[in-house]
């Protein structure tokens, strides 16, 4: 019998443009130490909510959900530190003849003690804010029996007091994470370079963390695929375009679908991501040429809609649609060598903003510089010496750049 196929992807460190853009998203991330507390935290919730009366017995699972159960994670909108990791907790029989105002409440109750700075009642969940900027937010929801595994309905309610606005929500998060899973397979080269380049970042963190009695094994962090790293990017430049924006955005989850439906192995990141935001550009003006607002909804739950809160209005969909096609022309500028080392880490930095962007190039001008005091020096497919500056980073990601100065040890500063 013939071994299954493997896909082997590409490693990204290995395209000058796709180096930057994974340590961009790498950047971005949750670091290795937050990442493996996540785990523990959301055991520690569970214990603490099965000893409380009313949730005794009655949490039939608890389990990881959006961006932390598809290992796509990074920081939230207009900051580079905090990070929203999202828990689903289906409950049992006891909470089936409550309002959903009343579930949220419970649940507020049982974790009002909870050891954190602050515990808020939210429209679908209970949020804990840690001290170290992590955000869990608790979102209850019931079994529908009969339907596929562990989907079921959340509650939505504003309170204090009950609206006729107040509902429960179709939603099924496990067998989204599934699908995403399935349309994104392990990429070997392509995870085997981002783990071991992860691992390389922090490593008196992760031994730190090696020093715990306990460590969960889903916490053994991975990018699998080019398709998630071009998700983390795309998240990114989400939320810097919105950072400032006072009101909904675009949903998490609804770019994960069309990571999924977009995704094609054996591609570049570049390409990757180009090929997303133009799939999402296409979709909206198809809805807009109609009159319509975007409708996405989960794949194997058509009644979970992704967009039910956003968009609010057809402008509100062109508007990213726009923001979407200037990401679009600054990646194909880049590829095409067009801008100017000074102009291509202003471009990054406006679109991925200057935290990370900045961390990215001290981590690439870093590494070179290593590789040049080990006499490893490396070179463009045009014969480019890539060298060990801040300025040099930019020429990485420009041919056009690498040609201008090929041996400067300065470059442009940045």
């Amino acid at each position: 019998m013939n071994a299954p196929f493997q896909l082997q992807g590409r490693n990204p460190f290995d395209d000058p443009l796709d180096r930057i853009l994974t340590e961009i998203a790498l950047s971005a991330q949750l670091p290795p130490s937050l990442h493996r507390q996540a785990g523990g935290r959301y055991a520690a919730v569970r214990k603490h909510l099965e000893g409380d009366q009313a949730f005794e017995g009655q949490i039939e699972h608890f389990y990881p959900q959006g961006s932390m159960a598809i290992d796509a994670t990074i920081s939230n909108r207009g900051t580079d530190d905090e990070y929203d990791l999202d828990i689903i907790s289906q409950l049992g029989g006891r909470f089936r003849t409550m309002t959903p105002l009343a579930i949220l409440l419970e649940l507020e109750r049982a974790l009002a003690d909870y050891p954190v700075q602050k515990v808020l009642r939210q429209t679908r969940c209970v949020t804990l804010f840690y001290a170290d900027r992590m955000h869990l937010d608790v979102t209850p929801s019931l079994r529908s029996y009969g339907m596929l595994e562990r989907e079921g309905l959340i509650t939505h309610a504003k309170g204090p007091r009950s609206s006729t606005d107040d509902r429960f929500v179709d939603m099924n998060a496990y067998g989204f994470a599934c699908w995403y899973r399935d349309r994104t397979p392990l990429e070997l080269r392509t995870a085997k370079a981002v783990h071991e380049h992860w691992l390389r970042l922090d490593k008196s963190v992760i031994r730190a963390d090696a020093e715990v009695d306990e460590v969960p094994d889903q916490c053994d962090f991975i990018v699998k695929n080019t398709a998630t790293l071009a998700l983390q990017l795309l998240k990114r430049f989400r939320n810097i375009r919105y950072a400032t924006y006072d009101g909904r955005i675009p949903p998490s989850v609804m770019l994960s679908y069309f990571a999924g439906v977009a995704a094609q192995p054996d591609m570049t990141l570049s390409d990757t991501l180009i090929r997303q935001a133009k799939w999402i550009v296409g979709e909206i003006e198809r809805a807009s040429l109609y009159g319509r607002k975007l409708h996405v909804a989960n794949p194997v739950c058509p009644d979970d809609v992704f967009t039910d809160r956003w968009p609010e209005s057809i402008a509100q969909q062109d508007e990213f649609a726009g923001y979407l096609k200037d990401l679009v022309s600054g990646l194909e500028s880049v590829k095409r060598g067009d801008l100017f080392a000074d102009r291509l880490i202003e471009w990054l930095r406006g679109d991925f903003g200057d935290g990370v962007v900045t961390k990215a190039a001290d981590r690439m001008a870093n590494s070179i510089g290593t590789g040049v005091q080990a006499a490893e020096q490396r070179y463009t497919r045009k014969g480019s010496l890539l060298l060990p500056t801040a300025g040099t980073v930019a020429a990485v990601a420009s041919p056009a750049i690498a040609k201008a100065q090929p041996h400067s040890f300065y470059g442009i500063p940045i």
